[in-house]
């Protein structure tokens, strides 16, 4: 089969390393695999990297002209965001005997003054991915059954000497550490995570906090919280980082607080390293938590996730039970073959109808 992927998102979060799983995984099951994505963002220059047809533009409207004259060249036209999704439908019409598949990576409800554009566009699609029951519940919802098929995550070799040139940046030593990767933006909730490390830093002084990120619209009062706080030495703003999966080999806890959250393939990376996890409750990070994987908080409460912070440092045979539990879960959900697998059934039973 030939497969396009398409992905026209800026920077690089869980839905462009997902892109990219999903080409390797294709390409090697023996399927020409090409790529149309955003000029001079990470997910078209690591693609290049490795040697795939990666066609960028500058604009999102010139996905549509691209999609007009070639998606007919292909069998599949694989849509991984919403953005993409608007222009793939607009030119539909066009894709001749070319599928086109979506998947949705998110678990935000549908604007209800945009509900029949969002329905619109979502039913263009030959076949609906959803990543978990939460990414799948607005779409059933309107009446779209999707498939669920699960984000994965691909073993790799961690580079010691990344991880130990962090170490030396942040002057770690002994100190524990806690961290995050999570832009800094509203639906991440950096706020509530800073009052969280300031309530943990009032009962216990042996640790720092890396929050790995790019910038957003909660970057200011970020900072202003910090030094709210007087957390300074305590709370670090450590940025965007390439290459971050190995830098989990330094975290002796991983914190997601997000409001908002499909899936959570950080999670994931964390779980594969065994390092407990604490998370709000938001939309799949409560499936993946669940039977004790990790320790789950509501959302938006500051003084819950302090205290299943402190119940993991203070504890941690269990903490280390549940990060042993998690590991096993990743093995038997999470891999990119059973991933690929079930992605190239439906391709293929959509391609058979083409013929």
């Amino acid at each position: 089969m030939k497969i396009l992927q398409v992905n026209f998102e800026k920077g690089w979060r869980g839905g462009e390393r997902q892109t990219l799983y999903c080409m390797r995984a294709f390409r090697d099951a023996g399927h020409q695999v090409s790529l149309l994505a955003r000029d001079g963002q990470p997910l078209a220059q690591t693609a290049q990297q490795e040697h795939f047809t990666v066609v960028t533009r500058q604009r999102p409207f010139e996905q549509a002209w691209y999609l007009l004259r070639h998606a007919r060249d292909f069998d599949i036209v694989h849509v991984q965001t919403a953005g993409s999704l608007t222009w793939a439908a607009i030119t539909r019409r066009f894709f001749g005997k070319a599928r086109l598949v979506f998947t949705r990576r998110t678990s935000l409800p549908v604007n209800p003054q945009r509900q029949w554009r969002t329905l619109s566009k979502w039913r263009k699609a030959d076949l609906f991915v959803a990543i978990s029951q939460m990414a799948a519940a607005e779409p059933r919802r309107l009446g779209i059954n999707p498939i669920l098929i699960s984000s994965a995550i691909e073993p790799r070799q961690i580079n010691t000497a990344h991880a130990q040139q962090v170490r030396d940046e942040f002057a770690i030593g002994n100190k524990k550490v806690l961290a995050t990767s999570a832009a800094l933006v509203s639906v991440k909730d950096p706020l509530t995570l800073i009052r969280a490390i300031a309530r943990l830093h009032a009962l216990r002084q042996d640790f720092i906090f890396l929050h790995f990120g790019a910038e957003g619209d909660c970057s200011e009062q970020a900072r202003a919280l910090i030094q709210e706080h007087g957390l300074q030495q305590v709370y670090h703003l450590a940025g965007f980082r390439q290459n971050i999966e190995d830098l989990y080999s330094l975290f002796d806890i991983f914190v997601m607080a997000s409001r908002e959250e499909a899936l959570g393939s950080s999670v994931l990376d964390a779980f594969a390293l065994r390092i407990p996890v604490v998370s709000t409750n938001a939309g799949g990070l409560a499936e993946l938590l669940d039977d004790e994987r990790g320790y789950l908080c509501e959302t938006g409460n500051d003084e819950q996730m302090a205290a299943a912070l402190q119940q993991a440092l203070a504890h941690p045979i269990e903490a280390r039970s549940r990060a042993d539990k998690a590991w096993q879960y990743v093995q038997d959900h999470h891999d990119t073959g059973r991933m690929s697998a079930r992605y190239l059934a439906q391709f293929e039973q959509l391609t058979g109808q083409a013929r």
